[in-house]
């Protein structure tokens, strides 16, 4: 009893000492994450893992947490608080050496940086060269941590808002070997250091200097310093250290010196099909969390299953998913797989589902892969739940980009995505590429000018349309010009493709759009036009005609009676490759980073995304061709 007390008493002291420096609470709510509460406060996640230890493990949906009541310590030091609004073209670098910053102090002051990057119109915070002090004594305090299983020297330094050079710099004696148990110094200085150690530490900085090796590093299209700082997890000074050239700006071609332990996979990997391996130790579990709703189908006492069936599109639509599913498994067992698969009601709704109660229920933490559920917010959820066991789970359907999720793999491209690869395919055919774009379109006008600055915009007149003339200027001989054309309107479209027409006598020409064009469908677009222009767009999916995809679609028809539709096919391919990857004799994990496969409709190019998890990343290049019909260009 006594030692109850003597660890107690002091855990209760200091609990009372952190309510007295101001806390506030917060409920949590479904789908949020640490990241999601701590921009919310204006705290980092770290601030709320020390009030909240369990959270570190499971954030539980109305649960509540304590939150560092800063605006209060902020008040008492700084008298005025300095702001600054984000302008065109600036950068992380000039606004920390205007305001004499470190970039570990603006990100700590704006923890959103970490997640969304620099843009512009955000008000950021500048802190004061004073507020690391109150009264006088200094606020840093020595931060330590005990290396666990599995972790790495990336995600502690990302847990700790630090740069692995930093993490590094503490602890030389990581630079070689990072083992578990070791006990790291993240943050401040030790009040007492032996008189050895400080002897000993400048001899272990020399030897820090001689073992790091650096590698060159080409610069792509669309990198800039603030990208390629993250992807090297490097402050943006220690990039410019390095690499003293970028002061002058981010150049295509430019050779880097960076760190060769971060070298960035390569871009493009290589389409293989997946052949399953025939010694796979035991069988192999997949689940299928499918929102058929059956309980609430059965309780719906005004209409019948087949009246539903005719109202209900998500329902149907879970249904051809199903069907298509239905298939990949019969291949599974024709091929003799050694793969058992179950199919579970997630019982989902747009806006939530009890998908606890459905993953303790199936006991889906003994699962090799969970496909599903459908809507974003569940698979994340599902995700959360099942990453303490490393349980893939591969989200079908949703085109958000979601939350970073460890083990939440996003099969299905983001916009984002198709857009780049549009941009991607035509430099890659060295092409001088333009834009048209209205000016309501001003997402599309911010989007360029951030992400492709290359792209020049086609002056339009004072009604808001195109000139032949003026885009005939921008026009480059002897180069296929891509015409970029992100516009609704019908005058603005027939204006645009009237002087591409007028053009193609003197220039290579060809149309493109970045998404779907209703207006480009309606009787006042002359289709044969678009014939003319090649019209190109980016899309997940293509129309299979080889003799294998006719195969499918013959099979599918005997068994269901009716065409395969596209939710249908990606049943199949989606599920298809999933087994695929889990006959490797290697994890999931592992086959996704080192193939990339094509199924009858789908590709499936998954990469890591910035923060955590796997996106879709496989994308085919559209263009009608002379013959009208629908084909790949790459």
């Amino acid at each position: 009893m006594k030692r109850f007390f003597a660890i107690w008493i002091p855990v209760l002291l200091f609990a009372n000492f952190l309510f007295s420096q101001g806390t506030i609470t917060h409920k949590v709510e479904n789908g949020e994450t640490i990241i999601d509460i701590a921009k919310k406060y204006q705290v980092t996640p770290y601030d709320i893992y020390k009030l909240n230890p369990d959270a570190q493990r499971k954030l539980t949906p109305k649960s509540v947490l304590l939150i560092p009541a800063k605006a209060v310590v902020k008040k008492t030091v700084v008298q005025k608080e300095t702001t600054h609004k984000v302008l065109p073209k600036e950068t992380l670098f000039g606004i920390e050496k205007k305001y004499n910053v470190s970039d570990a102090d603006l990100k700590k002051a704006n923890p959103f940086l970490e997640t969304d990057g620099l843009q512009i119109g955000q008000v950021l915070v500048i802190p004061s060269k004073n507020a690391a002090k109150v009264g006088g004594l200094s606020q840093a305090k020595v931060i330590y941590h005990d290396v666990l299983p599995k972790e790495t020297k990336f995600s502690i330094a990302k847990k700790y808002g630090i740069t692995i050079a930093e993490l590094e710099k503490k602890n030389p004696e990581i630079v070689a070997n990072l083992t578990v148990g070791s006990h790291l110094l993240i943050k401040g200085t030790p009040a007492k250091t032996p008189v050895s150690a400080q002897k000993e530490t400048p001899k272990r900085e020399v030897i820090t200097a001689s073992v790091k090796k650096y590698v060159t590093y080409e610069v792509k299209p669309k990198e800039t310093l603030y990208s390629l700082s993250k992807m090297f997890d490097l402050s943006q000074e220690e990039l410019l250290t390095l690499n003293p050239e970028l002061k002058n700006g981010v150049e295509i071609g430019m050779l880097l010196k960076v760190p060769a332990g971060f070298v960035p996979v390569q871009e493009n990997k290589v389409y293989t099909d997946l052949v399953p391996k025939t010694n796979i130790a035991g069988r192999k579990k997949m689940i299928m969390l499918l929102p058929f709703n059956v309980s609430r189908v059965e309780g719906d006492s005004v209409n019948s299953v087949v009246e539903q069936l005719k109202k209900d599109k998500f329902l149907n639509m879970t249904l051809d998913f199903y069907a298509g599913a239905l298939m990949a498994i019969d291949s599974a067992k024709t091929l003799g797989l050694p793969i058992d698969v179950q199919i579970v009601d997630s019982e989902e709704k747009k806006y939530g589902s009890d998908i606890a109660t459905v993953v303790k229920a199936n006991n889906l933490q003994t699962a090799d892969a969970v496909v599903g559920p459908f809507y974003q917010n569940n698979a994340e959820a599902t995700a959360r739940l099942l990453a303490a066991n490393n349980v893939p789970v591969i989200s079908p359907l949703s085109k958000d980009a979601g939350n970073s999720i460890v083990n939440l793999y996003q099969s299905v491209p983001v916009n984002d995505v198709l857009k780049a690869a549009m941009f991607d395919y035509m430099r890659s055919k060295k092409g001088n590429v333009v834009a048209v774009v209205d000016r309501k379109k001003e997402s599309v006008i911010q989007y360029l000018k951030l992400n492709q600055p290359d792209v020049r915009l086609v002056p339009l007149t004072e009604k808001g349309s195109v000139a032949a003339e003026t885009l005939r200027g921008m026009l480059v001989a002897g180069r296929m010009n891509y015409v970029v054309m992100e516009t609704a309107n019908t005058m603005m479209i027939k204006a645009t493709i009237a002087s591409m027409l007028s053009a193609m006598s003197d220039y290579q020409v060809q149309l493109v759009i970045l998404e779907p064009n209703e207006t480009l469908d309606t009787d006042e677009i002359n289709f044969s036009n678009l014939v003319k222009l090649k019209l190109m767009y980016p899309s997940v999916t293509r129309d299979n005609n080889s003799p294998e995809g006719i195969a499918f679609e013959n099979k599918f028809r005997k068994l269901n009676s009716i065409a395969p539709s596209d939710y249908a096919v990606r049943g199949f391919d989606v599920t298809f490759d999933t087994m695929m990857r889990l006959m490797q004799n290697k994890s999931f994990e592992e086959t996704v980073n080192a193939t990339a496969t094509e199924q009858f409709e789908n590709k499936f190019e998954y990469y890591k995304k910035d923060g955590a998890g796997y996106s879709n990343k496989g994308v085919y290049i559209m263009y009608y061709d002379a013959d009208l019909t629908e084909k790949v260009a790459h």
